[in-house]
């Protein structure tokens, strides 16, 4: 708690001696609505909550706060049509290109955000739009790390893995092997959410995609062209093709899992290997036990190159608002040593700030569990965010189909799924406008 009080008595100095210019204030009476896209009832909701009150308190503002997770872009766009938009919406860096393509949100100049100059400039690049300007202010940063079971690895005589190929023969000790010792083929290498929906295929493989040297797309002069046609692409999606089909060291039912789907096979010891993010270690520290399995960093590429796929949550300014001055307050408070200190939610399971994104908090202050600090350093080092194209989530989709495809198929042609994944990514870069 001195922290919190610490940080609340440097809110004042920060935000007040920084010489940004002052926004309008066009209502300054009426309560901020801030929507969520978190479950209600959930830890995170009340740290949510506990967030719009310590802004209350500094700055007099009030504020409410409404959780929702269910069709959460649904009910945005319902009350888009009703113009009743909120004032702000904590909501997935990934969402920024459809937001905008809608016109749900103001453009953000982080030269006049108090406190910007404090936040990580990788955490900005989340806020870009497709024409280079920003169109919400950064809240909170994630990352992804190997979660391994320990005791599985321990018992076989391995060593953590720092090579693709040791990670390979990792996950195949864990598939031959009887690493938990009970005698039946019953455990796997590799957990792995290669579903469709939500384009959950290309984003598991995206980070091993960057390692490997490959990409989706090449840009130039905010102008993109295909690469998933490049080598380095092809290989990388015929590796991970390999342990589907050929190793077979990759859970059974993976081409139709989810997320939420993969935890149990994970916690529930089906398989050993399991790239994921820091949200989930409350969940497998109660559900699996923290001493069975540790955080490690994803090894680098073939060609030494490592690469994370980077994630978070932006405070979107919502457009229309009759508080424009209270949105952009809100958006300082968390960004704030007192807004991230809170968000972050120790190391309890609340947290809505995964990675702090401002300088003016430490990490190790606010968490004791060092694990965190595996997942910072991976995010400041080889986080990457997906492409700053208008709208990411059809090239997403796109690739997750072809991707799943590929790896269901063990007959199938890695290269002529990407060929036409290539014109795919081509005709809808043309559609938005940003084609080569």
């Amino acid at each position: 708690m001195s922290l919190l009080v610490a940080a609340l008595i440097g809110l004042g100095s920060a935000g007040c001696g920084s010489g940004a210019p002052a926004v309008p204030d066009q209502d300054a009476k009426a309560p901020l609505q801030i929507w969520i896209r978190k479950p209600p009832g959930a830890p995170t909701e009340k740290t949510a909550k506990a967030l719009a009150v310590e802004f209350t308190k500094a700055t007099g503002i009030e504020a409410t706060v409404t959780a929702i997770f269910e069709d959460f872009e649904t009910k945005l766009q319902q009350a888009a049509a009703g113009k009743q938009l909120p004032d702000i919406v904590l909501n997935d860096t990934a969402q920024l290109g459809s937001l905008v393509k809608q016109g749900l949100v103001r453009e953000v100049d982080r030269e006049i955000v108090a406190g910007g100059d404090k936040v990580a400039d990788l955490a900005w690049q989340a806020t870009l739009g497709a024409d280079g300007k920003s169109y919400a202010v950064p809240f909170s940063a994630q990352t992804f790390a190997l979660f391994i079971r320990k005791d599985w690895r321990e018992k076989l005589g391995a060593g953590q893995p720092t090579t693709w190929a040791e990670l390979d023969a990792l996950a195949t000790a864990f598939t031959t092997k009887d690493p938990d010792g009970n005698g039946q083929a019953d455990t796997h290498g590799y957990v792995i959410p290669g579903s469709t929906k939500r384009g959950y295929m290309a984003w598991y493989a995206s980070s091993f995609l960057w390692a490997n040297g490959g990409d989706f797309l090449t840009e130039k002069d905010r102008k993109f062209t295909p690469a998933v046609t490049d080598a380095k692409s092809v290989a990388t999606v015929e590796w991970l093709k390999g342990q589907f089909c050929t190793a077979k060291t990759v859970a059974p039912g993976a081409v139709t899992m989810e997320t939420t789907q993969a935890h149990p096979v994970f916690e529930g010891g089906k398989a050993g290997i399991y790239l994921t993010g820091p949200y989930n270690m409350a969940r497998f520290d109660k559900n699996l036990g923290a001493d069975k399995y540790e955080v490690v960093p994803a090894p680098k590429g073939p060609d030494g190159k490592q690469a994370s796929l980077a994630e978070g949550e932006n405070v979107y300014l919502m457009a229309g608002s009759k508080n424009e001055a209270g949105q952009q307050k809100f958006a300082e408070f968390a960004i704030s040593a007192p807004g991230q200190t809170i968000g972050m939610a120790g190391d309890t399971d609340g947290n809505i700030v995964r990675l702090p994104i401002s300088s003016a908090v430490k990490l190790s202050q606010v968490r004791k569990d060092p694990r965190w600090q595996i997942f910072d350093e991976v995010y400041r080092t080889a986080g990457r965010y997906s492409p700053a194209v208008p709208d990411w989530t059809p090239f997403r989709q796109a690739a997750a189909e072809a991707i799943n495809a590929v790896v269901a198929d063990c007959a199938s042609d890695t290269k002529s799924h990407l060929d036409k994944l290539a014109e795919t990514f081509a005709a809808e870069l043309v559609r938005q406008g940003v084609g080569a």
